[in-house]
């Protein structure tokens, strides 16, 4: 091995250093290396990035497991359930559960001088997780929700803000269409913006038991559990195990519970986030296909180029798996620099683009106002990794071109 080495560095040097008709088309070999990973790692940083934003902002409207009563239609005019479970215990104690909190919704309608617009109620209590909305608040501050009173204070969107033409600390009166009619009138305490639209428009954050009163429930009577959970990728696993302790256990006034994952309530979305990683493989596989037959080009140029160099080696006794091994090993070397300019152009931009925000997009159609990031370094390794495994795999089949080459026929050639 220490022989076939030390000519392919030879070969790299004089590569690198001299003249020969080879050398544009390794260059071009190496360069469509290099450009095919660092598309490579822009493609899988943006998707992963991309769906761990859209994710992340649909979750925190509506947790990752939602139990509610089973009698309960798709209108958020629900039926309710106890706010004591027997369940609670078991559920806390299933691996990667990280908190579970109660919710009440209802249906309104939010009127100003300006607009009108039907909206729906979150109710929440102080056990509520605030920290999604902490992170996209553009003014003012989190309604302040204890237990010694009912606060009007609310939590309304950007979006929302705008069109009913709303600012922090301003009054805004809600109707409900019930038996009798009801009206409340509530003071924004804060506005925050996710830039997913179709969610942004619809709730609303207020103080549980205001819709409680609205609903004609007690304290103790809710619309469902939210149960937030510390990994999206085991909700699938998670979500079967609720149900299992769930679902059997009807509630201290005997309804029985419905169990539904983040993915069965807004399936569109996720189904269209699947089909992103289809996009992901495609660009995979037509990179790694295109850097590929480009370094099979190159080594058969460079076979070709060095006929007479496999014809004295083989005078001088090297077989054909020793040389064919020296060429392998220097396209090794050559797919090793490409994938080095790859990782830097391809890191590069990434960090560029998380850093500062350079690419924008139409939040409207795509939920984000700009190309979101996630450089993962696990990601990084395995793509390299793949990407030189397979484009050495390639390079085989060229590299039998060297058992043709007969040591008289090379050498009379010269």
């Amino acid at each position: 091995m220490k022989q076939e080495l030390f000519i392919a560095r030879k070969m790299l040097k004089g590569q690198k250093h001299g003249a020969s008709f080879s050398r544009p088309v390794v260059n071009i070999a190496i360069a469509g290396i290099a450009i095919g990973l660092a598309v490579m790692l822009l493609s899988v940083a943006i998707v992963t990035g991309f769906k761990n934003e859209i994710s992340k902002k649909v979750i925190g409207f509506g947790s990752h497991i939602r139990v509610i009563n089973y009698d309960t239609n798709t209108s958020y005019e629900t039926k309710p359930i106890g706010l004591h479970q027997s369940w609670f215990n078991q559920v806390r104690s299933i691996k990667g559960v990280r908190h579970i909190q109660p919710f009440v919704t209802k249906a309104g309608i939010f009127k100003t001088d300006y607009y009108l617009q039907g909206v729906v109620i979150k109710g929440v209590d102080k056990s509520f997780d605030f920290s999604f909305f902490e992170n996209y608040m553009v003014e003012g501050s989190i309604p302040a929700i204890c237990d010694t009173g009912k606060t009007n204070e609310i939590l309304v969107s950007k979006y929302l803000a705008d069109i009913l033409k709303l600012k922090v600390g301003d009054k805004v009166s809600s109707y409900f269409i019930q038996d009798p009619p009801r009206m409340r009138k509530f003071v924004v305490s804060g506005i925050y913006d996710t830039q997913l639209q179709d969610l942004d428009k619809l709730f609303i954050i207020a103080d549980a038991r205001h819709i409680q009163k609205l609903n004609d429930w007690n304290e103790k009577q809710v619309t469902g559990f939210e149960i937030l959970i510390d990994d999206l990728k085991n909700i699938d696993l998670i979500s079967s195990e609720v149900k299992s302790v769930v679902s059997n256990i009807p509630d201290e006034n005997g309804n029985f519970l419905k169990v539904s994952s983040i993915k069965d309530d807004y399936p569109e979305i996720f189904n269209w986030l699947g089909l992103l990683d289809m996009n992901v493989w495609v660009i995979l596989i037509l990179m790694v296909s295109v850097a590929g037959f480009n370094m099979v080009s190159g080594l058969l140029v460079i076979i070709l180029e060095r006929v007479n160099m496999i014809g004295i080696l083989k005078s001088l006794g090297s077989t054909n798996v020793s040389i064919r091994r020296v060429f392998l090993i220097y396209a090794g070397m050559l797919i090793g620099r490409g994938m080095l300019w790859g990782n830097v152009l391809g890191i590069g931009l990434c960090l560029l683009q998380w850093a500062f925000k350079i690419v924008s997009l139409d939040p409207v159609s795509y939920y984000v106002s700009y190309v979101p990031i996630n450089i993962n370094f696990l990601h990084i390794v395995l793509l390299n990794a793949g990407s030189f495994v397979i484009t050495v795999l390639m390079m085989l089949v060229p590299s039998f071109l060297v058992t043709r080459v007969s040591p008289s026929e090379a050498i009379r050639f010269n």
